[in-house]
């Protein structure tokens, strides 16, 4: 047996002695470890997001313990196994890689994901839309949609014509606001659906683009409020301009 698979039949074996003899664990379900699964996913970002291969590592193994567990609670109604979990996902693999497994010549990865698309098509689904989850944050479900639609053909040619649709689709939320209609909404939708698109052909992850802006605001604002603190200012007395005198110091470091 491999050091691999050692480990693997270990975490196994903790499992099932866990979902035997400890409290917690025996009464979990798949609805009650639902909402940890997706914290402990976000943790698994931020590690990855802030290059920290340490907490990278230690995020993984809570997520495999999660993967276990459902496949524990699946076993206790004979619905599915660990063992059928793997052997799915091995077989899945295989049939959406027949550059690799069979004789199908692919040039580069848009082709790659192209096959990909059109494979899962062939396997009965009606929608190269149906494997983007329907509660994904609107963000990323929108770079996924743009994403999947491209894998069958479905996008612009160039930059510069996604460009033209951010600027139209600027000019058609400020006719909104103009007006105070109650379109306002939907159209702001569009210029970010159309900002999403237009990232995606920078070669730019919108998700990570806001998020590290997001990063920026808080180290800039937590500046604020110390050093202003340090002069005996109080947050939520200071004039817009005072606080700008600080915002501005933020900006230089």
């Amino acid at each position: 047996m491999t050091k691999e698979a050692e480990a693997f039949v270990r975490l196994l074996n903790i499992m099932n002695d866990l979902r035997e003899k400890c409290p917690w664990d025996k009464k979990q379900t798949m609805q009650s470890l639902r909402h940890l699964t997706v914290e402990e996913t976000y943790e698994l970002t931020d590690a990855i997001f802030e290059n920290n291969l340490d907490e990278v590592k230690k995020e993984l193994g809570d997520i495999l313990l999660h993967i276990v567990f459902y496949a524990k609670i699946g076993s206790e109604t004979n619905a599915f196994d660990i063992t059928d979990v793997i052997n799915g996902i091995c077989e899945k693999l295989i049939h959406r890689h027949p550059h690799i497994y069979g004789d199908v010549k692919v040039e580069n990865e848009e082709e790659v994901k192209a096959n990909w698309e059109k494979l899962k098509l062939k396997e009965g689904k009606k929608s190269v839309l149906e494997g983007v989850p329907k509660s994904l944050p609107a963000l990323i479900k929108a770079i996924r949609i743009q994403d999947k639609a491209r894998g069958v053909g479905f996008d612009w040619d160039n930059t510069e014509q996604v460009w033209e649709k951010v600027n139209e689709e600027l000019s058609e939320l400020k006719i909104e606001v103009d007006a105070k209609s109650t379109k306002i909404e939907d159209e702001f939708g569009d210029v970010l659906f159309s900002l999403i698109n237009y990232a995606r052909f920078l070669g730019i992850n919108p998700e990570d683009a806001l998020e590290k802006t997001n990063k920026k605001f808080i180290k800039r604002f937590q500046y604020l409020e110390t050093e202003s603190a340090k002069d005996g200012k109080i947050m939520g007395e200071m004039t817009l301009d005072e606080m700008d005198v600080y915002w501005n110091k933020a900006k230089k470091l």
